[in-house]
């Protein structure tokens, strides 16, 4: 891929952007000076600096040592949330808690609920295992891996507390190279509130760097955002990738966009990796794609105001298929919306397809929705002439949500998003996939008509509160698979099978 960018325009780019960090008066500095470092028997923990004119929230008290070694506090800062009003449809925006910090080998962490004694707490996700020591109102746990996990006593949705514990940055760029665009500890403002990269460049944002900007990146290839601060307030949409080739988004955190977090339009060979967003204004879904190939999107967590990870093909001025997607080792709650939606934007007038998609090792926290159309933990809402195919599921694990359904996958015409029905969904596997819970609703599996069908979908191993759904066991002969979940399949679904571990394994 060419870029439209030259590499004089390039040097500029970067020159003007460290013109405007000196007259805000911001100095950057190397990480080693900015981050506190604790040593003890081989274990490592880095606290970050404070984020500058990000507001605390004192809900929580955090503290991090090496296993065995001195406590060190972590700061804590407010995340706004979403949470929809049924009957009005107004977004009343929510306080949770959010802090962030890097270790190697095992850390111990200490959060204090500061409000006082609670009944009960639970770290999520469920699937971590983590059983905290309880003492009054601080908990304590240990960590023997980079995780995101949220702390939530008293089953309390937004008044919780949300720990990022990185891995220890490697390979830190230095400040002053010309192909880095260095953000040091402190508040950043480029002009406009609008951040340009340029072709063969890397974006750093140190911890304790807190940049205010929409990031453009179009036409670029071979550029990465990396590092351990904080985009912030962004006045649109926190980040654009359009029309690029190997761009590469890693470890940094987000927080209250105008939009979505991130949209990637008409791009290939993108990674998103350890992405941590947290949006409560509306469309502020985590992760949008639009017709771009060859995209990774790895343990990444994200708390979003819409679709938490949506995939579609046209809309707007973007043109093409979207194919080859890997979404894996990955948390989702969607406050409102999807945590995975698949397929409603699309081309009527020269259809495009959406193929070779992938999930794997995926911990859905929750999933909010009233409007019963727009239901779905995981869901395909294939719209716009869309074909929707070869689409695999692996190790899905979902927890009790508030309003939804497990899994709503319907080929449609919806006039207020769609100019023509859906083609149709093809050869979707879905293996491991568990939910446990109470809430959920009627899941739907539905064809549009004769024409525009769903088929050949398989179930393998798909557990809902411990109990696997089977053609072959677990029910009365006359009742169908599908009623233990329960699910709705209507007619214009074809070849829907649900199998054991052992059943597909003989095939």
């Amino acid at each position: 891929m060419s870029s439209s960018l030259s590499r004089r325009s390039t040097l500029q780019a970067a020159g003007a952007l460290a013109m405007a960090g000196l007259a805000s008066g911001v100095a950057g500095t190397t990480q080693a000076a900015a981050a506190e470092e604790t040593d003890s028997a081989g274990d490592r923990v880095v606290i970050h600096p404070t984020l500058p004119s990000v507001p605390v929230n004192n809900a929580f008290t955090v503290k991090v040592r090496p296993l065995g070694g001195s406590w060190e506090r972590v700061g804590v800062y407010l995340a706004k949330l979403a949470l929809i009003d049924a009957t009005t449809g107004s977004n009343r925006a929510q306080n949770s808690s959010v802090a962030m910090f890097d270790f190697s080998g095992t850390v111990e962490v200490e959060v204090t609920y500061n409000p006082g004694a609670f009944e009960k707490v639970r770290i999520r996700p469920d699937s971590y295992g983590i059983k905290p020591e309880v003492l009054g109102s601080t908990v304590r746990f240990t960590l023997d891996r980079p995780r995101n996990v949220v702390v939530q006593v008293d089953d309390k949705i937004f008044d919780c507390l949300h720990l990022l514990a990185n891995p220890i940055e490697q390979d830190v760029p230095a400040e002053g190279d010309k192909n880095v665009m260095y953000f040091g500890p402190g508040f950043h403002t480029p002009p406009n509130g609008e951040l340009k990269v340029p072709s063969n460049t890397t974006v750093y944002l140190a911890p304790g760097a807190v940049v205010q900007a929409f990031v453009d990146i179009q036409g670029v290839e071979n550029s990465r955002v990396i590092g351990r601060g904080v985009l912030y307030n962004s006045k649109w949409g926190a980040m654009l990738i359009r029309k690029c080739e190997n761009v590469t988004i890693d470890g940094v955190t987000i927080l209250n966009p105008r939009y979505e977090n991130i949209r990637v339009a008409e791009s290939q060979n993108i990674d998103i990796k350890n992405l941590r967003a947290f949006s409560h204004q509306g469309w502020g879904d985590g992760i949008q794609l639009y017709c771009s190939e060859n995209v990774t999107i790895d343990g990444c967590f994200l708390r979003t105001s819409d679709d938490s990870i949506a995939l579609y093909t046209h809309r707007w001025d973007f043109y093409g298929d979207t194919r080859n997607i890997t979404v894996k080792n990955c948390t989702l709650w969607a406050d409102v919306a999807h945590p995975i939606n698949i397929g409603v934007h699309g081309n009527s007038d020269t259809p495009e397809m959406l193929e070779n998609l992938r999930y794997e090792n995926i911990d859905i926290l929750d999933h909010r929705e009233p409007q019963v159309t727009y239901q779905g933990a995981i869901a395909f809402m294939v719209g716009d002439s869309n074909l929707v195919r070869d689409v695999r599921f692996d190790d899905i694990r979902v927890e009790d949500f508030r309003w939804g359904q497990l899994i709503h996958m319907r080929v449609e015409y919806n006039p207020k998003y769609n100019t023509s029905a859906g083609r149709g969904i093809e050869n979707v596997y879905v293996k491991d996939l568990s939910y446990n819970g109470k809430n959920a609703d009627l899941s739907m599996i539905v064809g549009l008509d004769a024409e525009h069908v769903v088929k050949d979908v398989t179930f393998e191993n798909l557990r809902v509160n411990g109990r696997v759904i089977a053609d072959s066991t677990g029910k009365p002969r006359w009742y169908l698979a599908s009623d233990g979940v329960p699910m709705f399949v209507n007619e214009h679904v074809q070849n829907l099978r649900f199998l054991t571990t052992e059943e597909a394994a003989a095939l």
